[in-house]
């Protein structure tokens, strides 16, 4: 049996606007596997992508515990939490956020930057990463040189290239074609299966969600009535 990874107790989030308090997530318990590789789904305003901050330590919770590797990341400061989420996250977005001037790998070498490794050592995880997500041969080119879902795979290969711990995944897919979108999950499902990585992935889209091993609803804040993690049958997978 796989060990806890994340560990959410009794977490509550709520914003301000002026006078008034919105509330997003409310007393969400919720415990996630090493190795999970979860769909985390539910209407817009469902608290869906403020779950996923809480999670890779983005934002912070109004009340209740996030605890990711035995470590609560809800007690850490800001420049103790931008530290732990450069070593311990992968982040992939649904706009691939790669930057115009800087070649595939420049963009995948960038968390890089932030560490001690030598510059020999960076090509070095650079090429490995590109190498998996199969654009090694594609390192000198620009983002404008490249498909929608090439640029994803640099993408992607930017959040594996310090190997973190867990990669968070926003709607991965939704700036896709159908063609595309199917070759990004099949690679996100790799990373899970072949590299162990734990993946969460908040999406719209039931197709995308098949390829998770369990789904998680939200509605207005809470997980559904009735239980909140659903399997996905083997079929799907």
């Amino acid at each position: 049996m796989a060990d806890t990874l994340i560990n959410l107790v009794r977490v509550t989030k709520h914003y301000r606007r002026d006078t008034i308090d919105i509330p997003v997530l409310d007393n969400i318990d919720l415990e996630i596997s090493r190795g999970e590789f979860l769909a985390l789904m539910g209407p817009s305003g469902s608290g869906k992508t403020t779950l996923l901050n809480l999670i890779a330590g983005i934002d912070k919770p109004n009340s209740g515990r996030v605890v990711i590797d035995d470590k609560d990341i809800t007690k850490l400061s800001e420049q103790q939490l931008a530290k732990w989420r450069a070593r311990h996250v992968g982040f992939i977005f649904q706009l691939y956020n790669l930057i115009p001037v800087l070649s595939a790998y420049e963009n995948v070498e960038l968390p890089l930057l932030l560490t001690s490794l030598s510059k020999s050592k960076r090509r070095e995880h650079v090429m490995t990463a590109l190498s998996v997500v199969g654009l090694e041969d594609r390192e000198r080119h620009y983002p404008r040189q490249l498909s929608g879902g090439q640029e994803q795979r640099v993408a992607i290969a930017r959040a594996i290239v310090t190997d973190p711990t867990l990669l968070v995944a926003d709607e991965p897919t939704g700036d896709l074609d159908a063609k595309s979108a199917e070759e990004i999950l099949d690679l996100i499902k790799r990373l899970n299966e072949e590299f162990h990585k734990t993946i969460i992935m908040v999406t719209h889209d039931p197709r995308a969600a098949s390829h998770a091993h369990a789904i998680i609803h939200l509605e207005k804040g809470v997980l559904s009535k009735s239980g909140g993690v659903y399997e996905v049958p083997a079929a799907h997978n």
